[in-house]
């Protein structure tokens, strides 16, 4: 039964979307933005509940045995309906924050552009021969909805801490991205889906994955000055964790590992923030 409703959490995309609430409140108080910010959780709450059962349900099962293909097979109606239903809210709370109508826009189009070489119509396939798509549309799309975003809906001055922060943020994302997209190399090929991480041997993929590790980290520490220590350590504890579950991350394909742990690493500073600040 916890095995069942965990899946239910993790494979809805409850627990990503959960993630990319706690990334937001993290930058709300490292920023110190003010706005609305319950309008605005709530709108990034239902879009990401659209996108991700959106992307889910067009993913073919035909490549992959994974728990997740299996599930969203048995689930492809709960999907659609949650899909239906995330987009339905976020469309309700698009409509509170209308007066942002330009920025919020913004992050649905590279959402969309991340899902679209999935759509089965000529009118986007295209999209999926673009060779750096992939990786960046989905690194892009966390980033600006985690950290760009919420500075823009509170009409926040683009500060050196808000470059610093975003950067951060970039490359940590990318790094586990590049891990995602290691593993799932051979079936992104079959599906016809091209992206820099396909075209790489794995020295080069490494090379560009470590890089990224390092500037996640030289980024956190350029924060130091506009934050407190226990802030930066807490920025640096996910890139660490990373570098140190890279190998295992490598060597097997299981979701949980990658849903719930690299998933997990995203927001992982913010959870540490969230408990050191009721410390």
């Amino acid at each position: 039964m916890l095995r069942t409703i965990f899946n239910f959490i993790l494979f809805t995309s409850i627990y990503i979307s959960l993630c990319a609430l706690l990334m937001i409140w993290q930058t709300n108080q490292l920023l110190h933005l003010h706005y609305k910010e319950n309008t605005f959780y709530l709108f990034v709450f239902f879009s990401t509940i659209c996108s991700y059962n959106f992307h889910w349900y067009l993913t073919p099962g035909t490549y992959s045995s994974s728990e997740r293909i299996r599930w969203g097979e048995k689930y492809r109606t709960l999907m659609l309906l949650l899909c239906g239903m995330g987009m339905i809210g976020s469309l309700y709370f698009f409509w509170q924050l209308r007066e942002h109508w330009l920025v919020l826009s913004g992050s649905a189009m590279l959402t969309f552009l991340y899902s679209a070489p999935k759509v089965p119509h000529k009118t986007f396939t295209w999209l999926s021969k673009i060779a750096i798509g992939k990786t960046l549309f989905l690194t892009f799309v966390w980033t600006y909805v985690s950290t760009l975003l919420p500075a823009l809906v509170a009409d926040h001055p683009i500060t050196v801490p808000v470059v610093f922060l975003t950067l951060h943020r970039f490359f940590l994302i990318y790094a586990i991205c590049i891990l995602f997209d290691y593993r799932d190399r051979e079936s992104d090929k079959k599906e016809g889906i091209r992206s820099l991480i396909t075209y790489l041997d794995t020295k080069d993929l490494n090379k560009l994955y470590y890089f990224s590790l390092l500037m996640a980290a030289v980024c956190a520490g350029l924060m130091g000055p506009f934050i407190s220590f226990s802030a930066v350590i807490t920025l640096m504890i996910p890139v660490i964790a990373t570098a140190l579950i890279t190998r295992k991350a490598q060597h097997t394909a299981s979701d949980y590992l990658f849903y719930f742990v690299l998933d997990g690493f995203m927001a992982l500073s913010a959870l540490l923030y969230l408990i050191v600040a009721f410390i």
